[in-house]
């Protein structure tokens, strides 16, 4: 009986994830690589002509190749972003996790509320035109850092817990400062949670449409997300090639989320047993 009850959840399961999340994608696809005439219909239909090649080669060139201009600002500002946030988001924890002090708790609770407070984005406007830094990629990459650090620093915290301190302490006993005990001996250690850190924050960071659009405003500084909203404005008849851009924007971050969904649960997992 419990046999059968557990089949039957599974194959509800599958059943309500292939409505929620493959219908719309093949609908996505059939309608990408259709004519202009029977996309404009939207309907879940076989094309009678497949276009894919033209549809994408015009997507590619519209607006002066605007989309590679994004994929390219999109791709330094994740590399950047995600990097800044592994090596910091370690650090902090580490210092947080191996060095208490008075200042540990105060900390702990900003590291808490910076999950739970919602951005400011007016307040960070000001910031950024005081710090000269409105309107640039680098203020963007700050904002980013900023809003994924929270989530980092926990993560490796609760993996430190089960890292034993001896290591640490032959480390020290061998001569090595606080730099290379942390680079040489734990954060290798860390390389399941890194990768979770890595995988997540470059899905999300790469799928951010809101911080581009406040504090990053121009065609030049586009990002692959704000170029489907020039899209919708600018072919909102065709859309043929709207549905070509939302195709071509959701593979890369769908096929790192399918390749490395394991790791992603192995690192959010890692801590659990002590943490």
């Amino acid at each position: 009986m419990r046999r059968r009850r557990g089949y039957l959840l599974g194959g509800v399961s599958i059943l309500v994830s292939l409505v929620v999340f493959v219908v719309p994608f093949a609908f996505v696809v059939l309608t990408a690589v259709k004519d202009r005439r029977q996309a404009a219909e939207l309907e879940f239909s076989w094309p009678d002509q497949f276009q894919f090649v033209r549809n994408f080669l015009d997507v590619v060139s519209a607006r002066d190749y605007m989309l590679i201009i994004a994929y390219i600002n999109s791709t330094i500002l994740t590399v950047c972003s995600v990097t800044i946030l592994v090596i910091l988001g370690a650090m902090v924890a580490f210092v947080l996790q191996r060095r208490p002090s008075r200042w540990t708790g105060p900390v702990t609770v900003l590291v808490l509320a910076g999950l739970i407070i919602p951005p400011a984005v007016v307040p960070t406007i000001w910031v950024l035109q005081g710090l000269g830094l409105f309107r640039t990629m680098p203020g963007l990459i700050l904002v980013e850092v900023a809003y994924g650090l929270s989530f980092a620093i926990l993560l490796f915290r609760n993996f430190l817990t089960t890292i034993p301190r001896e290591l640490d302490e032959s480390a020290v006993i061998d001569g090595a400062g606080p730099l290379r005990v942390f680079f040489l001996v734990i954060f290798p250690l860390l390389r399941s949670v890194a990768v979770t850190v890595i995988l997540v924050q470059s899905v999300v960071i790469f799928n951010d449409f809101t911080n581009p659009l406040y504090f990053l405003p121009g065609d030049q500084n586009a990002t692959v997300q704000l170029t489907l909203y020039n899209f919708q404005s600018q072919y909102s008849t065709q859309y043929n090639l709207l549905f070509m851009n939302i195709l071509l924007i959701t593979i890369p971050p769908l096929l790192m989320f399918m390749v490395a969904n394991r790791k992603i649960v192995a690192g959010l997992t890692a801590g659990a047993l002590k943490g």
